[in-house]
C-alpha cells in the first residue's frame, strides 16, 4: 500500500458497505503519514455528498485515521474547545492520493469535557438490513467502539490533551510552506 506524504493535499472518500460513495472531502493536507496512521488537516474544505449536494466545513479540523481501527476521529477546533467526530468505520486504505475507508453509521459525538453521545443506531440497524453487513460487523464495532470509550476516558490518542496542540502547529507550518 501507497503511503502519504507530509504536506501532500490529499481527498477522503467515505463508502457505504454496498461500496456506493457517501461523501469526498476534497483538500485534506497530510501532517503524518505512515503504513498504519494519517494524520491530516482540513479547513474551509469543499465536501460532496453522494447526492451531488456540496458544502465548505467550517472550523479547521484534525482527522485521525488508522489501518487497524474500526473508527475515525475528526478533531473540530472551535472557540469554546475542541468537539470530536468519531466515525465508527472500517480501517483506512490509501491509493492514487485517496484515503478511502467504508462508514458503518454509528458516531460518536465527544463534547470538549469528554462527555459523549453515541448517533445513529437507528440509521445502522436500518443500513444492516438493506446492505445485509455480516455478523462479524455487529462484532467488530462492538469491540472497537469499547476501544473508543477507552481511549475518551483515558484521554489517549487524539483525545490526549497535548495531540490537539502538537498537530495544529504542524498544520500552520506546512501552511505557511504553502503560501
Amino acid at each position: 500500500m501507497a503511503i502519504p506524504t507530509e504536506g501532500e493535499i490529499i481527498q477522503i472518500h467515505s463508502y457505504k458497505h454496498n461500496g456506493r460513495i457517501h461523501r469526498v472531502w476534497q483538500e485534506t493536507m497530510v501532517l503524518k503519514g505512515t503504513k498504519n496512521i494519517v494524520i491530516g488537516a482540513n479547513e474551509r474544505t469543499l465536501v460532496i455528498e453522494a447526492d451531488g449536494r456540496t458544502w465548505v466545513t467550517r472550523e479547521p479540523s484534525i482527522c485521525y485515521f488508522h489501518a487497524e481501527h474500526w473508527f475515525n476521529i475528526i478533531c473540530m477546533l472551535r472557540e469554546d474547545g475542541v468537539y470530536y467526530y468519531v466515525n465508527m468505520s472500517s480501517p483506512f486504505v490509501y491509493k492514487n492520493k485517496r484515503l478511502k475507508y467504508i462508514d458503518y453509521d454509528l458516531d460518536v459525538k465527544v463534547f470538549p469535557d469528554m462527555t459523549y453521545t453515541i448517533l445513529d443506531e437507528d440509521e445502522y440497524d436500518q443500513h444492516k438490513k438493506e446492505m445485509c453487513y455480516p455478523k462479524e460487523i455487529d462484532v467488530i464495532l462492538d469491540r472497537n467502539l469499547e476501544k473508543l470509550m477507552t481511549w475518551i476516558k483515558q484521554r489517549r490518542g487524539p483525545f490526549a490533551p497535548d495531540f490537539i496542540e502538537a498537530w495544529t502547529s504542524r498544520y500552520h507550518f506546512y501552511k505557511q510552506l504553502n503560501d
